[in-house]
Formats: C-alpha cells, sequence, structure tokens
C-alpha cells in the first residue's frame, strides 16, 4: 500500500520541505495543513502553542490518517514535537535548529542563526549547542518580519530588501558578529528568502537550510516502517488545507500550483483558544 504523509506548518514555510519530499519521494501524496489562522507561531506563548498544536493534529491525523507526520515548523518542533510523540503511535519527523550542521562547517568557531523569537529564547537551542557546538560562539537573532516576507514572497510580491537588512543586521552587529561564517535558518519560511538573505549579508558566509536533510529522515522513516499503510484520506497527490481564509487567494493558489497542488480547502476544526 502506497505510503501517505502529513506536512505541518502555521504557514507556507514547511512547502520548503514538501519541495525536497517530492524530489526524493515523488510517488508519495503529501497532504499539507496550514495553521494560517494563527499564524505566527513564534509569537504565541509555550503552553498555548503545544496546546493548539495537539488539538489541531489530533483532528487532521484522525481525518487524513497518514503513515507519518512532518512538522515542516522549527517553532512546533521545538515546543510540540515530545508531546505529539507520547500522544501517537505514527512517527513524527521535526526540524530542529542545524547548530551540528554549522559547527562542522564553521572555520572561525563562531556561528549564526536565524529563527523566530520562541525558537531562540528556548532552552532547547542552548542544549543543542552545548551537545554538538560547546567550542563555537552561537550568536542567534530572532526575525520577527522574515515569516511575513517569504509570505508575501511566496505570492510573488515586492520583497522588502531594507527589512531584510534590518534582520541581518540584528544578527551580524552582535559582538562578534563580524566572525560569524556559516548561518543556519531554524524557520522553513527562511527557504523562501534564501537568495536575497545570501545576497544581503557579509561575503564568505555560508547558508545551512536543512529542508533536504528534513526530507531524507522522512524517506528513513518510511521505509523503516513495517509493511502496509494507513490508506489516506484524499487521492492523488494530497490536498493542501489551511485552517483560516488566505491571503491573496489567488496568488497563494499559483504558487501551491507549483508544489503538486492543484487545490486548496478550508480545514474545518475547532482548536483550542490561542489566547494568553
Amino acid at each position: 500500500m502506497t505510503r501517505r504523509l502529513l506536512a505541518f506548518d502555521s504557514g507556507i514555510g514547511g512547502l520548503s520541505v514538501v519541495r525536497e519530499l517530492r524530489a526524493l519521494l515523488p510517488d508519495v501524496p503529501i497532504d499539507y495543513l496550514a495553521d494560517n489562522a494563527v499564524f505566527p507561531y513564534g509569537e504565541l506563548p509555550d503552553a498555548v502553542l503545544v496546546a493548539r498544536v495537539l488539538e489541531l493534529l489530533d483532528v487532521a491525523i484522525d481525518r487524513l490518517r497518514p503513515d507519518a507526520v512532518v512538522v515542516a515548523c522549527n517553532t512546533a518542533s521545538t515546543t510540540a514535537l515530545d508531546a505529539l510523540r507520547a500522544r501517537h503511535a505514527l512517527p513524527f519527523v521535526g526540524c530542529v535548529p542545524p547548530i551540528k550542521w554549522a559547527a562542522a562547517v564553521s572555520r572561525t568557531r563562531h556561528i549564526g542563526l536565524l529563527a523566530t523569537s520562541a525558537t531562540v529564547r528556548r532552552p532547547y537551542l542552548r542544549a543543542l549547542q552545548a551537545r554538538f557546538a560547546p567550542d563555537c560562539t552561537l550568536l542567534a537573532h530572532g526575525a520577527r518580519g522574515l515569516a511575513d516576507i517569504a509570505e508575501a514572497a511566496f505570492r510573488h510580491r515586492p520583497i522588502d530588501r531594507d527589512a531584510i537588512r534590518r534582520e541581518l543586521d540584528g544578527l551580524f552587529n552582535q559582538p562578534g558578529g563580524d566572525r560569524i561564517d556559516v548561518v543556519g535558518i531554524s524557520c522553513t519560511h527562511y527557504s523562501f528568502l534564501l537568495e536575497p538573505l545570501q545576497a544581503l549579508s557579509p561575503v564568505d558566509v555560508t547558508w545551512l537550510d536543512p529542508a533536504a536533510a528534513v526530507a531524507r529522515r522522512t524517506r528513513t522513516v518510511l521505509d523503516e516502517l513495517p509493511s502496509g499503510g494507513a490508506g489516506g484520506a484524499t487521492g492523488g497527490q494530497g490536498r493542501a488545507w489551511f485552517t483560516g481564509p488566505a491571503q491573496d487567494p489567488d496568488r497563494l493558489q499559483a504558487g501551491l500550483a507549483g508544489f503538486g497542488y492543484d487545490a486548496m480547502a478550508l480545514f474545518e476544526a475547532a482548536p483550542v483558544s490561542v489566547r494568553d
């Protein structure tokens, strides 16, 4: 039986992982769920975010019946992944800051990270550094504006390069920022801004996008599953689902077509309140 995947994010960012999954697993249907009703996740309190993700994925897993779930969102992964695995028997693949990879690449031992403010403030990030890059100086910046710019870029709206420069200044203008020689992105939205990020950053900085690594890990997880499959509820290449009305729906649909989605639909559920 054909395997089926569910990829999940707060917006279009997780499609950067879907792109890599399509290349590695062209015959695997992939449903995509964007919780755009409460975008961006990086601004939610941790307890509220965990409750939101658990409630929403409970419904999505029951309805779509995937064989595995790709949490294609760094904020959700660093907050809710353990709770999801404790709650469901099927495997979850998450996205985590590429600290180990950055440490392997860096020569100056000064590594940069662009992430959401939520990812930057969590102890999880420092634990990764202590484990995988103890000899490195980690300079992280919570780039609040980049996810919104990525959403606009996906819809082929003009990119605010001045706003990108300001976010880069927040990283490179920190003490020791002039020694950064590698930057990892820790928000899947930022994959859609790699070209301007590279163009506007200091020369000779290497940028790391973990999307392909997440896809490879997903392929391994599927290969390790026992025979049989969950038997998803929809056919074809999967559908793109959104929890709220989409901005610029025509432009969004045009972008989705390039990822194998010929239509998008409203995912009706009653997730928990996002009020603090």
